[in-house]
């Protein structure tokens, strides 16, 4: 008891599966029950660094957007998938590599008379252009565009399913109090925090400790949904943490 308020120990380390099957390999596999479903679960979680490419090649926002979904539509249809080779397999890659070829092959077409069938993929192209209009105004290349919003977009996921977790066992209030601590963001001391939640110092600092652990592991399950070899996590995490880091 601390000035008569009740000590509370913060909770300890969740149990989560830790068996996982790589999206990317599904997604490329005909065989695969799965495959649609987690090709568009990829597409849902990284349309948007395709979209900020083509708008940085100068498309404007409604022929990128006609791009984006036509390409994706074209993906869920099966098209380019035949040249994914799991050998090499960072989805990133993969990804723009095909748009391109994508974007060479619509250039002299009537995209609105060839696609017809209508938008597969529901993506949020108001809250992307707006998204898009917040880039800084520098002169990186296109694919460096695309490369720092997939590290972000990367980064957004984890936080989410991080978020998500605390919220199915009851503490989102928790997320919300301890994640300004998640990356080394704040430097601010653990006492107040600790009291405004009724707990110990320490068992606050286990606490961070845990949820960065546990940021770390989801953002290696995460990379590792998007490379079809998992010798590849470690050389991809490496390359995400130049690009966030380049100036």
């Amino acid at each position: 008891m601390t000035n008569g308020q009740t000590m509370h120990t913060l909770p300890g380390p969740y149990q989560f599966p830790t068996t996982r099957w790589t999206l990317v390999v599904a997604a490329g596999d005909p065989h695969e029950k799965e495959a649609r479903s987690a090709l568009v679960s990829l597409c849902e979680n990284y349309w948007y660094p395709l979209y900020a490419y083509l708008r940085r090649r100068g498309y404007p926002a409604d022929q990128a957007q006609d791009l984006t979904q036509g390409f994706f539509i074209r993906m869920l249809e099966g098209r380019y998938l035949d040249r994914a080779d799991p050998e090499k397999g960072r989805f990133r890659s993969f990804l723009l590599s095909s748009l391109k070829f994508f974007v060479a092959d619509e250039e002299d077409r009537d995209r609105a008379h060839k696609r017809g069938g209508g938008a597969l993929v529901p993506l949020e192209f108001s809250s992307g252009e707006e998204r898009y209009r917040r880039e800084p105004a520098h002169d990186e290349t296109p694919e460096r565009i695309f490369e720092r919003r997939w590290a972000l977009s990367v980064l957004d996921r984890v936080v989410e399913a991080l978020h998500n977790e605390f919220v199915q066992h009851g503490r989102p209030d928790h997320f919300e109090r301890l994640k300004v601590y998640l990356l080394g963001q704040s430097d601010a001391p653990y006492a107040a925090l600790a009291r405004e939640m009724k707990t110990s110092e320490g068992a606050l600092k286990v606490a961070i400790h845990r949820l960065r652990k546990r940021y770390r592991e989801l953002f290696r399950q995460e990379i590792a949904d998007t490379v079809a070899d998992p010798a590849e996590v470690e050389s991809e995490l490496r390359y995400l943490a130049t690009v966030l880091t380049r100036k």
